[in-house]
């Protein structure tokens, strides 16, 4: 296998190799872009289960007749928040034939507030085949109304809010991938110190980025997924990046011992191939068992970025290297490594890691320390954001949402959906409105058969609050246990409800599978039992001290009361699967050096040689994921903040102190039930 492997690299990183292989890569590139480049990606964006209540609910209110039609609320109030005057409602009240005459439907209202501050128009509208079109739609309504004198006008109901989150993503992931690039390139100026090294592996990252964006897009479409392309494009910069650092920096310490730098390279790629096969493998199969997930979106998310994480390791593999042998030895200018010079272990990390090694029990006792202290935020920390909180910066719909809620019954603007059977709808009608928190409740229409009614209630509690979920949870009951009606309940807020047992769902099945995964890639890499328990069992205090720090810096920094529904196990997932890659990093260079200077001695050297590209890798992943904070919504900023913090810790504490302090702790019994002198594939 390792002969195999030398001929390959040769090959690879040959004269007339490298330029065969730069134009198949070429060929490939080209081939599958031009194949993938006409198929857009998949919009759907379902939060609950497609099994559950609410989502059986929305599929059957497409039977109804005009199921197509939505209502949007305009909530009127005046500038120097004063009471409607007569006048006031006289205008809005001349606003409904021209909503009318817009819409081709019929609008209601205005309907003033007990308290006389605010007004509504409810009118119906036409919904577009998707969210795109459906944001279309909304944004001609806005710019056909004309508020009166004195009066603000603002567009809300659900049609509206989602809109609105379409509408925010526009122009968002070029945002991203520019902010992306810019990272990229300064973090690799900084650590190559040279003005042409940076831009081969960008080069290369930015081209698998692009051809990952396509393929994971017909994949998408293939399958019927649902997922954020900007977190793919996060994780392909992000480990690409990183698997070109760790390929780079095992070349510049080849090019001190190789006069030439073909077989620098060649032995660089030889040596790096097994630990970046085995982290891309981890992250990978992590990544994978999203599959068994039953949020759309998180299920979407793991396939597809299974599919991105693949394609840039074969273009830092198959790309980066002929490309990097074409540019010679002199690409690393002004500091050009020069055959024969002593290799320079990094002395800082040299000495961190002696004085770790000296007194391992106090370094570990202190590394544990601070993860606890960083643990210390999962106090207080809650899961599950309502529609207002979602957005980093406001939209037009939740403003209007939070003043509907001022001035109405909050439950007002997202009314809960009950289908039942037609014989037996009076008495679930009945049944509902006896329930403690329900203002009203009416049947608004029948299937064109007669066979179901749809019925609406309006709540007293805010949408997604504590109190709105139960009111949810008790019609339920109160609505399943009518004989023969099959009702069912839905609506946003019910949508809500199941999305929050959905993802504590995944988060108890996938959780655990994570780990496993982690587990067996460390098991078959080092050939150890007692390293793969110890290293994953650190790296699962590390993630949980992370997601404990990051809801806490939520809170204080960004008055974000709660995580949303899907950051823990996202963060989870990624703070495992890719602090995997760097104890894999260290460990594989350690189990190597290991054999001939003892497991003490081999940490030691190990960290020597790997600090500095570890943490230039930390701090390029962890800022690649803080650009996450660019896109509108919270969700996305709160993982990228989670996973940031997480890498970072990860690097300088993680890997700096408290993976060595163990191996000067455990010694050879680390290796348990191997002999440190034995070598591994």
């Amino acid at each position: 296998m390792t002969a195999s492997r030398a001929r390959f690299s040769d090959r690879l990183t040959s004269r007339r190799g490298a330029w065969l292989s730069l134009g198949i890569v070429l060929l490939v590139f080209v081939a599958l872009f031009g194949m993938f480049s006409r198929i857009d990606g998949p919009s759907g964006n379902e939060t609950a289960p497609p099994d559950s209540e609410s989502s059986q609910v929305s599929a059957l209110l497409d039977d109804f007749p005009n199921a197509d039609e939505q209502s949007v609320l305009i909530v009127a109030t005046r500038e120097d928040a004063a009471d409607l005057s007569t006048a006031d409602i006289a205008a809005l009240e001349k606003m409904v034939p021209a909503l009318d005459a817009h819409t081709g439907l019929t609008a209601s209202g205005p309907n003033v507030s007990e308290d006389g501050a605010a007004g509504v128009i409810v009118t119906p509208i036409t919904v577009g085949a998707d969210n795109a079109e459906t944001a279309d739609i909304i944004k001609e309504l806005r710019s056909s109304l004309s508020a009166p004198g004195g009066l603000i006008l603002q567009v809300t109901g659900g049609p509206a809010f989602g809109a609105d989150v379409t509408s925010a993503f526009d122009g968002a992931d070029f945002t991203l991938l520019l902010v992306t690039i810019l990272i990229v390139a300064l973090l690799l100026i900084i650590t190559y110190r040279s003005p042409v090294l940076w831009l081969i592996p960008l080069v290369v990252v930015a081209f698998a980025d692009q051809l990952a964006s396509k393929v994971t897009g017909a994949v998408g479409t293939w399958l019927d997924l649902q997922f954020d392309s900007g977190i793919i494009s996060v994780l392909v910069f992000g480990a690409g990046t990183n698997y070109a650092l760790l390929l780079i920096s095992r070349y510049r310490e080849e090019l001190l011992t190789h006069q030439d730098h073909r077989q620098a390279l060649s032995s660089a790629w030889r040596k790096t191939v097994p630990a970046i096969l085995a982290s891309n493998i981890t992250v990978v199969l992590a990544l994978l068992t999203l599959a068994l997930a039953v949020i759309p979106g998180t299920r979407g998310l793991g396939i597809s970025s299974a599919v991105g994480l693949l394609i840039a390791l074969a273009a830092v593999l198959f790309a980066l290297p002929p490309l990097l042998a074409v540019c010679g030895r002199k690409v690393f200018w002004p500091f050009v490594p020069k055959a024969g010079s002593s290799a320079k272990q990094g002395t800082v990390w040299h000495g961190i890691a002696t004085r770790v090694m000296r007194r391992p029990w106090v370094s570990l006792g202190a590394g544990l320390a601070i993860l606890a202290v960083m643990g210390a935020g999962l106090f207080g920390t809650s899961v599950g954001l309502n529609q207002v909180e979602k957005f980093r910066v406001q939209s037009e719909s939740a403003a209007g949402l939070e003043v509907l809620a001022d001035h109405f019954p909050p439950g007002e603007s997202q009314p809960i959906f009950v289908v039942a059977n037609t014989a037996q709808a009076d008495d679930v009608l009945t049944a509902v409105e006896d329930v403690d928190g329900v203002v009203r409740a009416h049947a608004i229409a029948e299937t064109n058969d007669g066979s179901l009614t749809k019925i609406m209630v309006t709540g007293e509690y805010a949408p997604s609050t504590p109190e709105s979920l139960a009111l949810v949870s008790e019609l339920r009951d109160v609505a399943h246990d009518v004989p023969d009606a099959d009702a069912l309940v839905g609506g946003a807020v019910a949508t809500d409800l199941d999305a929050r047992a959905g993802n504590q769902q995944d988060l108890l099945v996938i959780a655990p599978l994570v780990l496993a995964v982690s587990f067996i890639v460390l098991l078959v890499l080092l050939r150890s039992i007692v390293a793969p328990i110890v290293l994953l069992l650190v790296n699962l205090a590390s993630a949980a001290a992370a997601i404990g720090l990051g809801s806490w810096l939520s809170r204080v920094l960004f008055d974000q009361p709660a995580l949303d529904l899907q950051v823990p196990l996202l963060a989870f997932l990624f703070l495992v699967a890719l602090g995997i890659d760097y104890t894999i990093f260290l460990v594989h260079r350690a189990r190597a050096e290991a054999a001939e200077h003892g497991t003490r001695e081999g940490m030691v050297r190990a960290v020597s040689h790997t600090g500095a590209v570890i943490t230039s890798a930390g701090i390029v992943l962890a800022a690649v994921f803080a650009a996450l904070g660019v896109l509108p919504l919270v969700t996305l900023g709160q993982l990228g903040l989670i996973v940031g913090v997480g890498v970072v810790v990860d690097t300088l504490i993680v890997r700096t102190v408290i993976v060595p302090a163990l191996f000067g702790v455990l010694g050879d019994r680390i290796w348990w039930p191997r002999r440190p002198a034995d070598r591994i594939v």
